[in-house]
């Protein structure tokens, strides 16, 4: 009798961390629009940060409450899924957000109900499909600039994290997760604002162009280094579901390729 293939508990597995990352991916894509202060969330004086003759206070999109939780994930099916794993599920949620994006498109296009529009006055809100369409409608090069350079930092991220594996064998988990994401967020942190801000139209001066980057890659590495103890976690429960020889031999696998 031929076995299922969901009944092999590494395809769970996989099945389970790509769903987490794209829904991850995709979430991060879309409240990014929001900024928040974090000086003010935390309820403390603001901190002006000087960089590159620029200033200002720590201010970061809610995306990046989400992208941290997507280098985790990233760097878990690295560990047991190697590079194929990880191409496959980066493609898959750039093929999701792209499609979310769309048909977000397609909402915005659509012609509201004339009792709808005002629906939320009550809550501050006079024209629900300007609120809509402001907050869905994001800009095209803001929209390429994120699907790029997404995609381009889990390119870098999978390699760099089997260059260090290599050297360093099953010791130093640590070190390959936040090493490939140092490098890869930084092309990120640094590609997006490019495209989005200095290519699109509000054309940012370079000054300004390296100074935000700076600051939105501080943040993400902060938030990378003290998920680690997440990694170990999650590293601790595969292998109790797997089993400790599965689990052994599906890393294995992965650092071949």
């Amino acid at each position: 009798m031929s076995v299922h293939p969901l009944d092999d508990r590494a395809t769970r597995l996989f099945i389970a961390l790509a769903a987490f990352f794209c829904v991850n991916a995709v979430l991060a894509e879309f409240i990014g629009v929001k900024i928040f202060a974090l000086e003010d969330t935390l309820g403390i004086a603001p901190r002006e940060w000087a960089l590159f003759g620029q200033s200002g206070s720590l201010s970061f999109t809610a995306g990046t409450l989400l992208w941290p939780v997507v280098f985790v994930f990233t760097d878990v099916v690295n560990e047991y899924f190697g590079r194929r794993g990880v191409r496959l599920i980066s493609w898959i949620a750039v093929a999701l957000i792209v499609y979310g994006f769309v048909f977000a498109f397609v909402a915005i296009a659509l012609a509201p109900a004339g009792w709808w529009v005002t629906a939320a006055q009550d809550q501050g809100v006079p024209d629900y499909q300007a609120a809509f369409a402001a907050v869905f409608g994001q800009g095209m090069w803001t929209i390429a600039g994120s699907v790029v350079a997404f995609l381009v930092g889990q390119l870098i991220d999978v390699q760099v994290f089997h260059r260090i594996r290599r050297a360093t064998g099953e010791r130093m988990v640590w070190l390959r997760a936040t090493g490939s994401t140092a490098v890869s967020q930084l092309v990120d942190s640094f590609v997006v604002i490019w495209i989005a801000f200095v290519l699109g139209p509000q054309q940012w001066p370079t000054s300004l162009f390296l100074a935000v980057s700076s600051v939105n890659y501080a943040w993400k590495m902060a938030a990378a280094v003290a998920l680690i103890p997440l990694l170990y976690v999650m590293r601790r429960a595969i292998a109790g579901y797997l089993g400790v020889e599965r689990a052994r031999g599906l890393r294995a696998a992965a650092a071949q390729g």
